[in-house]
């Protein structure tokens, strides 16, 4: 870890209101992985973040917007999440989104195939559209025109949005934990 853990009792002004924004949104949308240590203190991409509050306010209200009261189905958003932790390798997010994606319903071998760097060959058509387009965006690529309207008559142009969004979002939050070299909690296994 390149950076120390900030103790929130010493934090003050906007560090102190960005804390209290994310551990109260960390309790409300983030369960199943440590996010929060033994002493309250954030771990993860929010440490860096709440090291940096000019750059991890705004990544955090982006967040925010992506978590109240998503479009997309569970298992597409968690597809989404586990091919960008996968294509940036970024351990952190793998521990994490390992443990949501059992909680919301991918199968161990659908998620072991995944963050192996394969597509699962049974995948249903939503979470197959969602490999296809998320492993296209991490790779840099301009999504064809046949995934680009499948997605949108299958979740909408909103849901496709969405969908975009939270692969760049996932991006941002890889390149953090990376740069940052943070790493997995001690329960944590990736």
């Amino acid at each position: 870890m390149r950076l120390p853990i900030l103790d929130h009792t010493t934090l003050q002004g906007d560090q102190k209101a960005l804390y209290e924004d994310m551990k109260s949104g960390i309790e409300k949308n983030f369960k199943g992985f440590t996010a929060i240590d033994e002493k309250a203190d954030l771990v993860g991409p929010w440490n860096p973040w709440l090291s940096f509050p000019k750059f991890g306010g705004p990544v955090w209200n982006l967040v925010k917007a992506l978590a109240d009261n998503p479009q997309l189905p569970k298992t597409v958003r968690e597809i989404a999440i586990l091919v960008t932790g996968t294509y940036f390798h970024s351990d952190y997010e793998l521990y994490a989104h390992i443990h949501v994606a059992e909680d919301r319903g991918l199968s161990e071998d659908t998620i072991r195939t995944i963050v192996s760097g394969n597509r699962p060959h049974d995948l249903p058509r939503e979470e197959a559209m969602a490999y296809d387009f998320a492993s296209i965006l991490v790779e840099g690529g301009v999504i064809p025109e046949i995934l680009y309207r499948g997605m949108v008559e299958t979740f909408g142009q909103d849901g496709t949005a969405e969908f975009i969004y939270l692969v760049g979002l996932y991006c941002m939050v890889s390149t953090t934990l990376n740069g940052f070299n943070v790493p997995v909690p001690q329960d944590g296994d990736a």
